[in-house]
């Protein structure tokens, strides 16, 4: 071949020249799973929710197969999502408001069979009744999506069961429930809204319970690890 590695033309074009800024990043995601979370722009927040998914990840390796890279922060509002099997988005009321094309960015990704946890962190449940700062954010955001009837998490869900391998959904809260799309809209919805597809993923996932918080780094893995008994 013209460009095989024995040919001159070949021998004389330097290392990467084929190569542009970012594609060893590309290759990344696209090699290793990364779970990733929203960037709020709030250094403590941003924090723990690295310090979170690092232990969430380390506990997948502990049980599952599968071995994730290092969480990756995201700016939705222009960093490729569709990298990511999964979002988590802690909602901080005095973090700046997403722009409607952030939203949008992320309704498209959940339409194209991504998942976002939202985490109002608060321990109330923006679904069920509570308010808070962070609860109302939550549904200003949720009021610029499409998003189908929900449902506190059935006890024999497909989450219960696969990724997270958890009894329940704790973090430093265990009274929120976690609200999913409700099972039996799935497939009504699958032309008109956000939908699972019948796949039982439910592409939105809502909960207060603060879930970084369950734990960073190793001691994430040991926390999610109890929970998971």
């Amino acid at each position: 071949m013209a460009f095989a590695p024995g040919h001159p033309f070949a021998q004389e074009m330097p290392d990467g020249a084929g190569s542009k800024p970012g594609d060893a990043e590309i290759l990344d995601r696209l090699d290793t799973t990364h779970l990733a979370y929203v960037k709020t722009g709030e250094a403590d927040v941003d924090r723990i929710s690295e310090e979170g998914l690092d232990g969430l990840s380390q506990f997948l390796a502990y049980r599952t197969t599968l071995e994730p890279g290092a969480p990756v922060g995201v700016d939705i509002s222009k960093d490729e999502l569709s990298f990511f099997p999964i979002i988590y988005w802690p909602i901080s009321a005095t973090a700046p408001m997403p722009s409607q094309a952030a939203i949008s960015r992320i309704d498209a990704y959940m339409r194209n069979g991504g998942t976002v946890l939202f985490d109002t962190r608060d321990q109330f449940s923006a679904l069920g009744g509570g308010t808070s700062p962070n609860g109302q954010r939550l549904q200003a955001i949720l009021a610029n999506i499409d998003i189908p009837p929900l449902e506190p998490v059935p006890d024999n869900h497909v989450l219960t069961r696969t990724f997270y391998l958890l009894k329940d959904f704790p973090g430093r809260y265990t009274g929120s429930p976690l609200w999913v799309e409700a099972r039996q809209d799935a497939a009504r919805n699958a032309s008109s809204q956000l939908s699972s597809g019948g796949d039982g993923v439910s592409p939105i996932l809502i909960t207060g319970n603060d879930f970084a918080r369950l734990g960073g780094g190793r001691s994430g893995q040991s926390g999610a690890a109890d929970s998971a008994q």
